[in-house]
């Protein structure tokens, strides 16, 4: 083909937008800020005398990453190539300053003060370590099916893993879960996915065991009956219990009203559970199960391997997340501090999972269709 028919096709094209992965984000966003509200309106009165204290936290990080999104979204994901290094150095050295400098809310040192502002910087660090590992394997993607090109991505993927674990566990697993879904979606060989996933267990058993903690959530897990930490699981499952089949209405829960500690933050999704009952619940896993085929889509018609590593890099990191948060609500595996994508309380969160849907969206945009 001649560069005369090049031009003829690309004027026969048409430029590709998902409006529909944006629409089903901002129904998501505007859910979780009723939810929020509902969830939180007593614990914000009790506290700050102020019950839309959290709503109007959460708004403006909302509005501030609306604003991220649309900017990100304009820009051709492609220079994100150029900084690849610079955004995992800089994620690395933040998660780095939280050990020596960063504020302890809660007995967890996970945040980073400039101000009146406070933000977590692991969260940063899942955005970098998608577009790190995006731009990485994107310039071998030959070599991906060679065992030593596994090692050289988790030689590569571990010191944040390692730094963001010393305080938060959670987050690391999440980075390492993304790390093993990357590669599995680069390399033809399967072998290679469980490896990294035996790698990501035997991690998370030698990180529970060298805290003692750790280990006592474990049989929290278990017991939670026996256990005044499992207080909050037990008040999670009761709530969830009460819900029946559609709910007792928005805003009629009980357990938010001091049962449920900090009810907008993880355990948001029970008091979903309680108020819209087993429907609204469901209802919720679906709209994440659209967002995430609208995810799929995207990856299968992206015009580069960078573009659809960058889609499936914030798929897998929104669907671990929604999977382990439900995960713990309902008590299938131990408490581990996970949020419910932009549903729960969170500023930074919000903020990070938006700017990385701008990301998708820009992806989105090279992608041209015929006419």
């Amino acid at each position: 083909m001649d560069r005369a028919q090049i031009a003829d096709q690309r004027q026969r094209s048409i430029r590709y937008f998902d409006y529909s992965l944006l629409l089903i984000v901002c129904f998501l966003v505007c859910f979780g800020l009723v939810m929020l509200y509902s969830t939180s309106s007593y614990n914000g009165q009790v506290k700050f005398a102020d019950s839309a204290y959290y709503l109007k936290k959460q708004l403006l990080a909302d509005v501030l990453g609306i604003a991220v999104m649309a900017v990100i979204a304009r820009i051709d994901y492609r220079v994100w190539k150029r900084f690849w290094f610079l955004a995992y150095a800089a994620a690395f050295g933040l998660c780095t300053l939280v050990l020596f400098v960063g504020q302890e809310l809660n007995g967890a040192k996970r945040w980073l003060k400039l101000g009146p502002l406070s933000f977590q910087p692991s969260e940063m660090a899942k955005v970098a370590v998608i577009i790190f590992l995006a731009t990485i394997i994107s310039r071998m993607p030959k070599q991906m099916g060679k065992f030593t090109a596994l090692i050289k991505v988790m030689l590569l993927v571990m010191p944040m893993v390692v730094i963001v674990a010393s305080e938060n566990l959670s987050t690391a697993i999440i980075i390492l879960g993304i790390a093993i879904c990357l590669v599995f979606v680069a390399s033809p060989k399967y072998m290679q996915f469980f490896v990294m996933g035996g790698v990501v267990v035997a991690f998370g058993a030698a990180f529970i065991m060298l805290e003692s903690y750790r280990a006592e959530r474990l049989k929290i897990w278990l017991e939670p009956e026996k256990y005044e930490k499992g207080y909050q699981t037990l008040q999670g499952l009761y709530a969830i219990g009460s819900g029946g089949l559609f709910g007792k209405g928005m805003g009629a829960s009980m357990q938010k009203l001091g049962f449920v500690p900090e009810a907008q933050n993880d355990m948001i999704y029970s008091i979903i559970c309680e108020e819209l009952g087993l429907f609204g619940a469901i209802c919720v896993i679906l709209l994440f199960l659209v967002l995430i085929w609208r995810f799929m889509v995207i990856a299968n018609n992206a015009q580069d391997l960078y573009g659809a590593l960058i889609v499936t890099g914030v798929l897998s990191h929104i669907a671990i997340q929604v999977i382990l948060n439900i995960a713990v609500v309902t008590n299938t595996i131990p408490n581990t501090g996970i949020s419910l994508p932009f549903i729960s309380y969170g500023g930074t969160s919000v903020a990070f999972l938006l700017a990385e849907i701008g990301l998708v969206l820009s992806v989105s945009r090279g992608i041209r269709l015929e006419e």
